[in-house]
């Protein structure tokens, strides 16, 4: 891919979350909205430094698809540890009482939802997990970066590799990736997935992605594969 290209591509993502991070601050949807269906209850997870609401666009097309959506507001804009967010992830299934849930994550949501299915109390509750854009062996941007929240992803954090060699629950995982992704190069992010279901898309960006149909039917098909 040309370097101009790219560029663009990369003003194009941080274009989108930053009106999406706007549009979440300044006319935050009501989760009760998305309360009702039939189809199988799921729970949206965001990645770091995103609320839920940012992921609007993806719970409103789960939604009218059938699915009652859940969110986890313990997690604010989820910059704490993974085994706090995956805490927060559990009391949240279990506080909802769910059952035969798909977990749909975007980011580090997903590692924080990968962590939680190796707690035993949600293996019988978690039908599995979709993910987007997860970098599920670190992102090596990410030791540069002077905040400690991002530099926990590096693919050198103790924690992230040793969830990384955790494979017993890569059968429930769908892993869903952009063809280019500014934040997660491929040298890492597409690696440690053994025995997971990994699709490339025809999308490109970490963010713009999640406001796109194409992404929205995708992921509508596997959280329907999950549950077949």
């Amino acid at each position: 891919m040309r370097t101009g290209l790219r560029l663009r591509l990369r003003a194009r993502d941080y274009a989108w979350i930053v009106t999406a991070q706007l549009r979440a601050l300044l006319n935050p949807p009501d989760p009760r909205a998305w309360a009702g269906g039939s189809a199988g209850d799921v729970v949206l997870l965001p990645g770091i430094w995103e609320s839920w609401a940012v992921l609007r666009d993806l719970g409103d097309a789960l939604h009218a698809a059938g699915h009652p959506v859940h969110v986890v507001p313990g997690l604010r804009t989820n910059s704490a540890e993974l085994d706090e967010g995956a805490r927060l992830l559990r009391a949240r299934v279990l506080d909802l009482d769910l059952h035969d849930v798909v977990v749909v994550a975007h980011s580090k949501g997903g590692l924080i939802a990968k962590a939680a299915l190796a707690d035993p109390d949600l293996d019988a509750r978690v039908a599995g997990v979709v993910t987007v854009a997860t970098p599920f062996a670190g992102s090596t941007y990410a030791r540069w970066f002077p905040v400690r929240a991002v530099r926990r992803l590096s693919p050198t954090d103790p924690r992230l590799r040793r969830l990384a060699a955790d494979v017993s629950a890569h059968s429930r995982i769908v892993a869903l990736r952009p063809r280019f992704d500014p934040h997660v190069p491929r040298a890492t992010g597409a690696a440690a997935l053994e025995g997971a279901q990994e699709v490339e898309l025809p999308l490109d960006g970490h963010f713009h992605p999640l406001g796109d149909p194409r992404l929205h039917v995708a992921v509508l098909q596997a959280v329907a594969g999950l549950r077949s």
